[in-house]
C-alpha cells in the first residue's frame, strides 16, 4: 500500500457515523414502513458496508488493481443475493 494511511480524525469521523448509522437502523426497525423496511434497512447497510471497505480495509487510497477486485466481489456478491432471493420469492408456500 503506497501512503501513509489516515488520520486519528478520518477513524473516529468514520467511527461515529458508523454509530449513528446503527442507531439509525436500530430506529428505522421500529417505524412501520412496509415494504419499504427492508429496502431502508439494506440502503443504510450498504452504506454501512462502502464506509468499512474504503477507510478500514484501505481501499479508499489502493490502487487500481485492488479497486477492481474490490468490485468484483462486490458484483459477485449482488449477482449471488439476487440469485437466491429470486428463489426465495417465487417458492411456493
Amino acid at each position: 500500500m503506497t501512503g501513509g494511511g489516515f488520520s486519528r480524525r478520518i477513524y473516529y469521523a468514520v467511527g461515529i457515523t458508523l454509530l449513528v448509522l446503527f442507531l439509525l437502523t436500530v430506529g428505522v426497525a421500529y417505524i412501520d414502513l412496509g415494504a419499504l423496511n427492508i429496502v431502508v434497512a439494506m440502503a443504510i447497510a450498504t452504506f454501512k458496508t462502502i464506509l468499512v471497505v474504503l477507510y478500514f480495509m484501505h481501499v479508499r487510497y489502493s490502487s487500481r488493481v485492488t479497486w477492481v477486485f474490490v468490485s468484483a466481489s462486490f458484483f459477485w456478491l449482488v449477482i449471488l443475493l439476487v440469485l437466491t432471493l429470486s428463489d426465495y420469492v417465487t417458492r411456493g408456500v
